[in-house]
């Protein structure tokens, strides 16, 4: 079970954490998770360039390693990155130290600034641990949550969570994963037609 829109409780549990931008840009912070990966992070790349938007890549740092050459089109395309690990840990079932020296790791390969831990799950020391070690670093969450990591949900119906539920100023979250692609492959181009339309723009997160 998911929610789409991001529970206003959990923000205001979590105010340290980033939820959402600026709600006056008339923009979408489209973010992608768990790249690079052949053919489907290329794909995302070529969509995304079709509507002159920017997004966010949270990438893993092991497929930087295995795929160097897709990390450097996003970089050289002007889209953002942000570090989700070096091998896509769950902080709750991860002790600190552990959990902190595999974001070192990966931070070796991106040097960034935003972070999103994976499954959106981190313990408060966690982050306290992180921050302490990367002067700067945000946690970037997300405000609507395409599911299009659940294979039980149809390509439509992961367009119809980002349809109904996105608005100015919220960060989007897709994933550029093989698991993700025939659901994210369906919504996305569809998504960037419809907030064409629209009028919105689509921006990289920098902070």
């Amino acid at each position: 079970m998911y929610l789409v829109k991001t529970p206003w409780l959990l923000k205001k549990l979590y105010p340290n954490l980033i939820w959402d931008t600026d709600k006056t840009s008339r923009a979408i912070y489209l973010t992608f998770d768990d790249g690079p990966i052949p053919i489907v992070t290329p794909f995302v790349l070529n969509i995304l360039k079709q509507y002159n938007a920017l997004a966010t890549f949270f990438c893993i740092g092991e497929n930087i390693c295995k795929h160097p050459d897709i990390f450097e089109q996003l970089k050289s395309e002007g889209h953002a990155i942000g570090n989700h690990t070096y091998n896509h840990l769950k902080g709750w079932d991860t002790v600190d130290k552990v959990y902190l020296d595999n974001f070192l790791e990966a931070d070796k390969l991106m040097d960034s600034k935003l972070f999103r831990p994976p499954y959106g799950r981190a313990k408060r020391s966690q982050v306290k641990l992180l921050k302490q070690a990367k002067p700067g670093l945000e946690f970037i969450m997300w405000n609507v949550l395409s599911a299009d990591y659940d294979v039980n949900i149809t390509p439509e119906k992961c367009l119809d969570n980002v349809l109904k539920h996105t608005q100015s100023g919220d960060i989007v979250l897709f994933h550029d994963s093989l698991k993700a692609r025939d659901r994210m492959e369906y919504a996305l181009p569809r998504a960037l037609e419809v907030w064409s339309r629209e009028g919105y723009s689509f921006k990289p997160i920098a902070l």
